[in-house]
């Protein structure tokens, strides 16, 4: 081994998006010196993390997922209180994380898209009684301003989002005053064990953090794009307490509330890396079905649009792969938010040198290639 882990290690960590805060900001707690490299702002706002919805979605996402997304998920919201916990004694803002689940709607019309997500849900979860049918008058209860001709729905009691742009924002200063170097606007090019490159030189230190989603891919060609385009809208006509989701033939739309009346919205997932601006046919289909979610979002205003890749490999789960001096985290793809608190606590065990965690492989020492012990 290069040193002891118990020691105080020099570690770069390349790519700036939540995983990468998140991992430096635990190796930072746990004494050692930190550099971050990322190639946009110290904002994060070229990454994925910076645009989502950050829904910790755990029964929406076990419909195309299955079960083990499931129990992951419903554990991660607890680990995500007591990070953000950790997070508040640092002397940030307190992160604000809502957790009184969310509804599911489709228009009359649709409603055999609903029945039949309501079918794949259960088939997964059983009886779980965090998932509950909706009648006209329970929908009210839970957001009394959905329209009247919205008369089934579900809840789903264990899901809830958190405050993406106030937890990047609070990471940052978190690691900026205990003395993490940041190197913004500088693009990782590779990595290899204890060492990374950058267009102007290599630089070594004890340990490389890989975090950089999509920007990995010539180190990982397994890594996918994978588009996503986002509108965030401000509606201060509109109070929607919860995560809002529409049923509908070609598409599931999503509406989250954020704090000072903003909401983000979306639903494309399309098998591309282009980073092209939002296109006409998406901005239309995400309005208006927003508009027919709650007419108060006529008189919105788009504050943004959004096009984002979100970073996959070929089963759509996470993977962490580890060799002395080398960690990479990639594959989050829409599960980001979701499972991070879960991926963040595989790789700190693999950095530990305890590779049996969730989501963990040992990389081979002579080709860095995957050893596929959990049959990945």
């Amino acid at each position: 081994a290069r040193r002891l882990r118990s020691c105080v290690m020099n570690i770069a960590i390349a790519g700036a998006g939540l995983m990468g805060r998140l991992i430096a900001w635990q190796l930072q707690r746990r004494g050692h010196q930190l550099t971050l490299f990322d190639a946009g702002d110290e904002q994060g706002t070229l990454s994925a993390a910076y645009v989502a919805a950050a829904m910790l979605a755990p029964y929406s996402e076990a419909v195309t997922s299955g079960a083990e997304m499931l129990a992951l998920g419903k554990n991660a919201i607890g680990q995500w209180r007591e990070l953000l916990r950790q997070l508040a004694e640092t002397g940030a803002h307190t992160i604000d994380l809502k957790d009184s689940g969310s509804v599911v709607v489709a228009h009359e019309l649709d409603r055999a898209s609903l029945q039949h997500f309501s079918q794949k849900l259960r088939a997964v979860v059983g009886d779980d009684t965090s998932v509950k049918a909706l009648d006209r008058s329970g929908i009210t209860e839970l957001e009394p301003e959905l329209p009247q001709s919205f008369r089934q729905g579900l809840w789903l009691a264990g899901e809830g989002c958190l405050d993406n742009r106030a937890l990047l924002s609070a990471l940052h200063d978190t690691l900026v005053a205990g003395g993490a170097q940041w190197r913004s606007h500088v693009a990782v090019q590779s990595v290899e064990p204890g060492v990374l490159h950058t267009a102007a030189r290599a630089e070594s230190f004890d340990w490389v953090v890989d975090c950089r989603g999509l920007g990995a891919k010539a180190d990982w060609p397994d890594v996918r794009g994978v588009r996503g385009e986002i509108l965030w809208v401000k509606a201060p006509e509109v109070r929607l307490s919860r995560p809002v989701r529409l049923m509908h033939p070609r598409y599931h739309l999503y509406i989250t509330p954020k704090p000072g009346d903003i909401y983000v919205v979306g639903a494309t997932e399309i098998e591309s890396e282009s980073q092209a601006p939002v296109t006409v046919r998406s901005e239309l289909e995400l309005l208006s079905a927003l508009y027919s979610v709650h007419s108060g979002f006529a008189e919105a205003h788009i504050v943004h649009s959004f096009a984002r890749c979100r970073p996959a490999l070929p089963d759509n789960l996470p993977l962490v792969r580890v060799i002395d001096g080398l960690l990479q985290v990639n594959g989050l793809y829409r599960h980001g938010y979701l499972l991070a608190p879960v991926v963040l606590a595989s790789a700190l065990r693999a950095f530990e040198g305890d590779c049996s965690a969730p989501f963990v492989s040992q990389m081979a020492q002579n080709t860095f290639a995957c050893k596929t012990g959990s049959g990945r």
